[in-house]
């Protein structure tokens, strides 16, 4: 062991008189007898980190707590250096690098060093080395270490951009000076990643980061250190301005005239609040972790003192509070980086004018003069719309958006009614391009929400659940922005008729304002639909819209659910649904309007939602209800009528499969005309041909799936005797077997049978595939099937990790489908495999027939509609009701 002088205990020395570090003095006893080391520093380590998380409890800056966790580690660090290097620890450099570099450490965060070597072929101290590595180890500080010589920064530096940044915050913990400033000389920009290069290398790298969270800070659960607007933003600002500036500090970026001191503390006070969450999370689960989680966000919401609202959840608060932050680093990143790139890579050309107000320099649009926006406050709204009448132009040069956000306090009540205001909002909206693309800028930059007050209050306000994956501001851009998709020719090859239906609009922006204010009232109590068409027709109005529009509009945000809702839990295959769906729109252009806003909401409200079954199930609704419209409200589609059209196209796809009309017949004598109503002719084709090759004495159980349903879908089809209560046994195998079920339906035939549909689909989202598949799904399906008094599968797969974080209590409501003798049981659970097996055993046991089952998964909750009758076929009556609710309550919210 190397002996150890009274100078080195005197170097770990801690801080005299201060309290906070009067644990460190047993390390200067333990470097004194090296066989207590071991204990002594594991002990400084917890101790010194018990300490720092009571101080973050009691409330003490979080700028002081991560510099000190770097102080604490640099003293164990050092300390253990001397212990296990001893001689040789004059001759080797132990360099901090990276954040901790910075001398910014949360409790967990990685500790990231170079041990920086000689140039000398002898390693006299490789063993020591490995000591010293072993027992930072031993001690729980989780090292990430390199060795290298200079020679090897260099060259690993010139080969990776993220090396050359790591060493750009090298720090000196121990060791020759001389050899450290060698290494910094060796990696200066003139050798090693010049300026113009470095900068565009960490663009680059921003922008790649950004696109792997979506470019968007508005996630459900966000990382805070590497999401849009996070923690990685501020720093990719502050590597820039050090490799510039050689600033060792943001407030170093004032006296470079690129911040103001407003915006210095703005982005300050981001970077505490960021790093005040990151160091909660760290203390609330023990180890690295970056990422705001459902369970994470409740808890710290509470830790940070929010409490329930009436309207809003302490966590939807807290939340709001975090995408605000992310917001403000999001502008400041644009800002300065764009400062950046004018210093670093720009030439100064002269300003090409634009008009009195506007002009072009180096690709970036800036305002002629400081008093722009004081004379003509009209121009902080004619800046987007020349930004989408000039798409060669990168964006707004940062003194102008500075200049923007300084005066929006001008947009107010007289700015709002205004008629040039209204025409200049109705022109950005009216625009052949840039139309979302200038929503976006325009509430990043505080606009919108000025303009529009009720869509400010919107702006990072989440809703804490499953179903909506980004906050109702983003989730509302989302939307615009799947309406202009549509509204363009170049995305036609993605929904080729919805595209028509769009391009054909009178007014498509009739279709943005509806998306803008569909959500406007989210938060305020109440129905948000209601409150949202009631601020939208005002909005219209005082816009200069004529009535007819404003009520169109107003009309698409009070009903903007009820397409989406009718088709996924209502019958549309029930003449009588179409007829009064027919009746709500009233016409063709109602329809036409409501039908892509409902497809551009669902798309924009969480990437998983959409799939071709949704598709297909919404066309089929539009192009039932235009049909409704097309005969007349006056005349609804007669009964007979439907069947007959049905049968006969049936018949046409028959008629190469099956030969005689007879064997056609033998078959469809045992549906009822229900049957005939509900499905498709493709679908009827496919089951008569699959009943037709049956013997009529086979009494077996017959299963078959079809991987492309015309559904969007795949579909599998069971033909079983009634008394086997299939649908429990099938669901539950479907679920173990990783299938989403979306809809069922279950068709008792006149012979004992009853041949029941799934449509379902992977858990990807997509239609199966794999042949394999199909044929094992087909198999295990009728072995379960053929023995019906073998026990009903288990579900053993768990629910995903944020679905178990939300507690639902099962609710249950009945109502009445007269026409079809049927009563409607709409249950909403919490969503987990096997949920709609256990309910079909209820029913079972309940003596409850299903003939129809709508399936949906709203985020973490089952919302699923069942069309059910008695044993007999009649409605259920209030005690059987009253008894299959406690039924299923009992059977679905226990605890497992």
């Amino acid at each position: 062991m190397p002996v150890v002088t009274p100078e080195d205990l005197e170097e770990i020395a801690a801080p005299a008189g201060d309290p906070r570090w009067d644990y460190l003095t047993s390390l200067q006893q333990s470097l004194a007898a090296p066989n207590q080391a071991l204990e002594c520093f594991r002990a400084a380590l917890d101790e010194g980190d018990e300490r720092l998380k009571q101080r973050f409890l009691d409330e003490e800056p979080v700028e002081r707590l991560v510099r000190d966790r770097a102080r604490l580690v640099d003293t164990l660090l050092k300390a253990s250096w001397t212990l296990h290097l001893g001689e040789h620890a004059r001759d080797i450099a132990l360099i901090a690098v990276g954040g901790y570099g910075r001398g910014e450490l949360n409790l967990c965060s990685d500790i990231d060093i170079l041990v920086l070597l000689p140039k000398t072929e002898a390693a006299p101290w490789q063993a020591n080395l490995e000591r010293f590595l072993t027992f930072m180890w031993d001690i729980g500080l989780e090292v990430g270490h390199s060795v290298r010589t200079i020679d090897d920064c260099q060259r690993e530096s010139a080969a990776d951009v993220s090396v050359a940044t790591t060493l750009i915050e090298a720090r000196l913990l121990s060791g020759p000076e001389q050899l450290f400033e060698a290494m910094r000389r060796a990696l200066a920009p003139e050798r090693v990643w010049p300026i113009r290069e470095f900068f565009e290398a960490k663009v680059a790298e921003q922008t790649a980061r950004h696109h792997r969270y979506h470019d968007t800070a508005y996630n459900l659960e966000p990382n805070v250190k590497s999401s849009p607007g996070g923690l990685r933003d501020i720093q990719t600002i502050g590597w820039v301005a050090k490799r510039h500036f050689g600033a060792e500090s943001l407030d170093e970026l004032v006296e470079h005239g690129f911040l103001t001191r407003s915006e210095l503390r703005k982005l300050k006070t981001a970077q505490a609040y960021l790093w005040k969450i990151r160091f909660a999370l760290h203390v609330l689960t023990q180890r690295r972790e970056d990422r705001l989680l459902f369970d994470h966000q409740i808890r710290l919401a509470k830790m940070f003192g929010y409490e329930d609202a009436t309207y809003t959840l302490a966590v939807e608060q807290f939340m709001q509070r975090y995408y605000r932050t992310a917001m403000d680093v999001s502008l400041l990143n644009e800002m300065l980086l764009q400062l950046f790139r004018e210093a670093i890579l720009s030439s100064a050309n002269a300003p090409i004018p634009v008009n009195s107000r506007f002009q072009i320099r180096n690709d970036y649009l800036e305002i002629t003069s400081d008093d722009v926006f004081d004379r003509y406050p009209s121009a902080m709204l004619e800046l987007f719309a020349i930004l989408q009448q000039h798409p060669e132009v990168r964006g707004v040069r940062a003194s102008t958006i500075r200049e923007l956000t300084r005066h929006l306090w001008l947009i107010d009540e007289e700015f709002r009614q205004h008629p040039r205001n209204h025409r200049l909002f109705l022109e950005i909206l009216r625009a052949p391009v840039g139309v979302t693309h200038e929503l976006r800028r325009m509430n990043l930059y505080g606009v919108l929400g000025r303009y529009i007050p009720a869509f400010g209050r919107i702006v990072g306000r989440m809703q804490y659940d499953l179903f909506h994956a980004y906050t109702v501001d983003a989730h509302t851009l989302f939307v615009v922005s799947n309406l202009r998709r549509l509204a363009m020719a170049k995305y036609d090859h993605e929904f080729p008729a919805l595209s028509r239906i769009m391009q054909a609009l009178p007014k498509p922006e009739l279709a943005y304002l509806a998306a803008i204010f569909h959500d406007i009232a989210k938060g305020r109590g109440g129905d948000h639909s209601e409150l949202g068409a009631v601020d939208a027709e005002a909005f219209c109005l005082e816009q200069g819209l004529s009535r007819y529009d404003a009520r169109l509009v107003a009309w698409l945000v009070r009903h903007h659910l009820e397409l989406s809702v009718t088709a996924q839990k209502k019958d549309i295959s029930d003449p009588k649904v179409i007829h009064d769906f027919a009746q709500l729109v009233g016409d063709q252009i109602h329809l036409d309007y409501l039908y892509v806003l409902t497809v551009a909401d669902v798309r924009g409200t969480n990437p998983k939602l959409w799939n071709a079954w949704k598709a297909s199930l919404f066309n089929e609704f539009y192009e039932r209800t235009k049909q409704a419209l097309r005969r007349g409200l006056e005349s609804p589609i007669d009964k007979e009528e439907l069947i007959a059209e049905t049968q006969s196209r049936a018949r046409e796809l028959l008629a190469d499969s099956i030969p005689t009309e007879e064997h056609i017949d033998a078959v469809w004598r045992r549906f009822t005309d229900a049957y005939f109503i509900r499905h498709t002719p493709a679908e009827i084709a496919w089951h008569t041909q699959q009943l037709a090759a049956r013997r009529a004495d086979d009494t077996s159980s017959l299963v078959s799936v079809q991987q492309k349903s015309g559904r969007g879908g795949t579909a599998v089809m069971t033909y079983t005797p009634q008394t086997q209560h299939s649908f429990a046994r099938t669901t539950a195998l479907l679920d173990q077997l990783g299938l989403n079920i979306l809809d069922a339906r279950i068709t008792p035939t006149a012979d004992g049978f009853s041949l029941d549909v799934y449509h379902v689909l992977e858990d990807t989202g997509g239609e199966i595939v794999d042949a394999a598949r199909i044929r094992d799904i087909e198999l295990q399906l009728a072995h379960t099937l053929s023995h019906p008094t073998d026990r009903v599968v288990t579900v053993t797969r768990r629910a995903p990790r944020q679905v178990r974080v939300f507690a639902t209590p099962t609710q249950i409501n009945f109502s009445e489908d007269p026409v079809n003798l049927r009563t409607i049981l709409e249950l909403i659970a919490a969503d987990r495999p096997g949920l709609l097996s256990q309910v079909a055993q209820v029913l079972m046991a309940q003596r409850v027939d299903i003939h129809t089952a709508k399936i949906g998964t709203v985020g973490e909750r089952a919302e699923d509609v069942f069309y059910v009758s008695d044993e007999h076929g009649r409605p259920l009556d209030a005690a059987a009701r009253d008894k299959l609710t406690q039924a299923l309550i009992v059977a679905l919210d226990r605890r497992e």
